[in-house]
């Protein structure tokens, strides 16, 4: 049979009106037999067999091996076709319209109603907060309660007179914030005595390395019950201490009522007030309720965590990381290695923290993975400005002296690598970053180094499930880290 024969169903069949158009292959042999009920003709013109009228769409016998014979109804019936399925498509984005709609208002009254039952009265029984620390920081969380409660005392216990002065006649801090008006319950002093008299709270935003000492001088005045809020991040460099040690040590009071906040939070965004989200932690859940109904507010998102160690740990060794990420921009290394660094540095920490005892979700969550986020990508960061100098080939002292803040990531990045050497873990990323700034590694030597590690990975499952590895984690590792996480964690932060 020619390959230019026509196929086509007999004439007494019929389309129905919403019957799509059909497509129909046969492959052509010799020996090609036509199916059931299909007729052969050597006609030049076929019609539409509903309607004579109307000539086939498209014969396609190009190839010799298939003939594809396309059927067509009227375009009326085409059209009915076409608005039918437009229909469907509007009614099913209808629904999907609905069905986001009845989410929302499912999310917004149930926040509306655990709002109506919130309690207020930690808010309403505090009258006076006092800080411990004239800094950024200090200052910006010194407005954000002093604007909870006007009637509240907010006292910031500071060493410089001059900022001493400037807050209490001119309502600004001249050196941090001079363009930011403090609230007029907020009080400084620089008499400690006065700042912790009747205090109810203590928020402690001293840098990590001049903390012990300062709270030795100032010990006598503190109050065995009066609760720490803990703002400042680091490792003490000689001891390796955390702040959670540092307090009852230095206070000589090992009952001290502890909490840290943490988070992805940039004092000039909560200067003004924009959307911020941290987290507090601590072992009494009760007082970390406590601490959130005080902080909590419309701009600022408080969660409550019972890890204490993953919240301090996270907070410390993200600086490190912040210089490393500062180091790549300087050095111009594109985005790519940006990437994978912050990634073999999330690693790292989590390693280090678990094998603390610290939860990995912790780690991965706000105070952590949000945090480090915040500081490796974002400009505003101290220490990602001290690594991007560096990178550039300006030298650590310079850098230090020209700077009016402290770089926390500077001292603990020495500290950091004591502890992986005592918990035996390996950290290529943050080792990197002490020896640079021991100035005993360049940035582009540092380079060379870490991408010639071993392309392998080695995990040890231990009975608590923590893991520990020899070198730089594969794409695979990865993925096998990241399945670990979803399967065998529980969330430990809750809102």
């Amino acid at each position: 049979m020619s390959s230019s024969a026509l196929v086509t169903e007999p004439p007494a069949a019929t389309f129905p009106a919403s019957q799509p158009p059909r497509l129909f292959t046969y492959p052509i042999s010799h020996s090609f037999q036509p199916p059931h009920k299909c007729n052969f003709r050597p006609i030049h013109t076929l019609h539409s067999v509903s309607n004579p009228q109307n000539p086939i769409t498209h014969i396609d016998t190009t190839n010799n091996k298939n003939i594809n014979i396309i059927t067509s109804t009227t375009s009326t019936t085409t059209s009915i076709a076409l608005e039918e399925v437009e229909e469907d498509s509007r009614r099913g984005n209808k629904e999907q319209r609905r069905v986001v709609k009845i989410a929302w208002e499912k999310l917004v009254r149930w926040s509306r109603s655990l709002r109506s039952k919130a309690k207020t009265d930690v808010l309403e029984r505090t009258n006076k907060v006092v800080v411990l620390g004239g800094g950024s920081f200090g200052t910006a969380m010194a407005a954000h309660i002093a604007d909870r409660k006007f009637q509240m005392e907010v006292n910031m216990l500071v060493r410089d007179p001059k900022i001493c002065q400037s807050i209490n006649e001119k309502h600004l801090n001249c050196k941090y914030f001079p363009e930011y008006k403090l609230p007029e319950n907020v009080i400084a002093t620089t008499d400690a005595k006065t700042a912790f008299l009747g205090a109810d709270f203590c928020l402690h935003a001293v840098p990590v390395q001049f903390s012990s000492s300062f709270l030795e001088g100032v010990a006598d005045y503190v109050d065995p019950g009066l609760p720490f809020i803990s703002l400042s991040k680091g490792l003490e460099l000689n001891t390796f201490r955390v702040m959670s040690q540092i307090i009852p040590q230095a206070l000589k009071n090992p009952r001290q009522p502890y909490i840290v906040l943490s988070g992805p939070s940039f004092a000039s965004e909560l200067m003004n007030k924009l959307p911020t989200a941290m987290v507090v932690a601590s072992k009494d859940k009760k007082l970390a309720n406590e601490v959130q109904q005080l902080l909590a507010s419309k701009n600022l998102r408080i969660s409550t965590s019972s890890d204490v160690t993953g919240v301090e740990i996270a907070g410390a060794l993200k600086n490190v990381l912040a210089i490393a990420a500062g180091i790549v921009e300087g050095m111009n290394l594109g985005n790519n290695s940006m990437a994978a660094l912050v990634a073999q540095g999330c690693s790292e920490i989590r390693w280090l923290a678990t094998k603390m005892g610290a939860k990995s979700t912790t780690i991965t969550g706000l105070s952590g993975t949000g945090d480090i986020m915040l500081t490796c990508f974002v400009n505003l960061s101290r220490n990602k400005t001290v690594g991007v100098r560096l990178g550039s080939g300006e030298r650590l002292d310079d850098i230090l002296s020209s700077m009016n803040q402290v770089a926390e990531g500077v001292s603990t990045a020495g500290a950091v690598i004591a502890l992986a050497q005592k918990y035996n873990v390996k950290m290529p990323v943050l080792t990197a970053v002490a020896r640079i700034i021991d100035n005993e590694l360049t940035p582009q030597k540092a380079v060379l180094e870490l991408m010639n590690l071993p392309q392998i990975q080695t995990i040890q499952w231990a009975p608590a499930l923590h893991f520990t590895t020899t070198c730089v984690v594969s794409e695979v590792g990865l993925l096998i880290i990241s399945w670990y996480i979803r399967s065998g964690s529980q969330l430990s932060q809750t809102s």
